[in-house]
């Protein structure tokens, strides 16, 4: 999730602030698609961007030699450390704006992206953050990318679109959340003028997919 600045909407990070206990509650499990990816891969290093509760950054801590995982949430990363004391998995947790990562440059072998490049809501601030995404992986490095698609059986649209779907609390509090819904061809375009290299593009349970490398 990006952060609260002159860039971006003002509720993106209190807005996860506000429902970060619940929401973690219903992500338990890492998503499938990222399991696959990380499965037969491993590196020294591994980031993943806006972690949420920690359950990817969990995962490439598996394989990592050294995990790290970032998000705008303070709350939700209270979350995510809960995460780490309950488990057997090591690994660090950073408050960081998607956009503008506090790591060194080419130091990733490996990264996930899944869920949070939707939240940016500016077309401007989310090839921002592809970019900060090929900043940080080595030459060789790979990463997993996702964003919610107009093809999810939520949704009744062609094309590309911003807006609101509402998280709803215990007690029947709806809180907007902000998304860019991306078209499969708009999120191939994305990644590909934000100078990633696509190595491979798919959609999968309604979002769009791309394994990048560093262009």
């Amino acid at each position: 999730m990006d952060e609260e600045s002159e860039h971006t909407t003002p509720s993106v990070r209190a807005t996860y602030d506000r429902i970060a206990e619940h929401f973690a509650k219903t992500r338990a499990y890492p998503w499938p698609e990222t399991e696959a990816f990380l499965a037969d891969r491993e590196g020294a290093v591994g980031l993943d961007i806006g972690c949420g509760n920690g359950r990817h950054t969990e995962l490439l801590a598996a394989g990592c030699d050294r995990a790290v995982g970032f998000d705008v949430s303070r709350e939700i990363l209270g979350t995510a450390r809960r995460r780490v004391r309950d488990s057997e998995a090591s690994f660090a947790l950073v408050q960081a704006d998607a956009a503008a990562l506090p790591v060194g440059t080419d130091c990733a072998d490996l990264a996930v992206y899944v869920a949070t490049l939707g939240h940016l809501p500016t077309r401007e601030r989310r090839l921002a953050s592809l970019d900060e995404l090929g900043r940080v992986l080595r030459m060789d490095g790979r990463a997993l990318v996702s964003a919610w698609a107009t093809e999810h059986d939520r949704f009744d649209a062609e094309t590309g679109f911003d807006t609101t779907v509402p998280w709803t609390l215990p007690g029947g509090e709806e809180v907007d959340r902000f998304y860019h819904v991306y078209d499969p061809a708009e999120f191939r375009t994305d990644v590909t003028d934000s100078g990633l290299d696509l190595v491979e593009c798919w959609l999968s349970s309604g979002n769009c997919y791309a394994v990048v490398g560093s262009g």
